[in-house]
């Protein structure tokens, strides 16, 4: 079997956090068309394809019924935590479930799972990164992915921020680039595949 080099990690593309969600994200479904563009060309090209998700206990820290800062959101088996209906979840796809316990925020995918031994199971060196949101869960899990000693590149057109604070995005995507990330657009990603498949 070929070894992986690369991989995708697809963040927290849940039903909660896009329009009519319990936390949704301004123009958060935005990004589902040009992911799913990109899980096809990787499904094609047998690269690995990570999905990451919000997986709460309906008591868990963030919210603010536990004087956490966030509403409720993304509590595990409701219709809040899903994947957004448009999104393409290949056959196959690694889900990985974050912040199942009650007392762990876990922004990060790789914060309290088997993420980055998942990943050096399949021999990733880099991931390429994208969906939901850019300052928070994006940002941290670019930034342990780094810790890990991975390559990241951050997909600049496919992701999107909270903004409590209007340039909290504008500040995390300074923040990855200053501890290595690459930001790219997903025309790389798309190249990526193709090379691939052309070898």
């Amino acid at each position: 079997m070929k070894v992986a080099r690369k991989a995708l990690l697809v963040v927290d593309v849940q039903r909660d956090f896009c329009a009519g969600g319990a936390l949704a994200v301004r123009d958060g479904d935005s990004v589902v068309p040009k992911l799913n563009r990109i899980i096809d060309a990787f499904a094609r090209a047998s690269i690995p394809i990570i999905f990451t998700r919000d997986w709460h206990p309906s008591d868990h820290i963030s919210f603010k019924t536990q004087g956490g800062p966030w509403p409720p959101h993304c509590i595990k088996g409701t219709s809040g935590a899903k994947f957004h209906p448009s999104l393409y979840v290949p056959r196959g796809a690694l889900i990985i479930s974050k912040g199942f316990g009650t007392s762990s925020e876990a922004y990060s995918g790789f914060q309290g799972t088997d993420l980055e031994k998942r990943l050096k199971e399949l021999g990733v060196e880099e991931i390429l990164l994208g969906g939901l949101a850019t300052d928070y869960c994006i940002k941290e899990s670019a930034l342990d992915a780094l810790g890990a000693g991975l390559k990241v590149d951050v997909l600049e057109d496919c992701i999107k921020g909270v903004n409590l604070r209007k340039n909290d995005s504008e500040l995390a995507l300074r923040e990855m680039a200053a501890r290595g990330a690459e930001l790219v657009a997903s025309s790389s990603a798309m190249r990526v595949a193709t090379r691939c498949l052309l070898h």
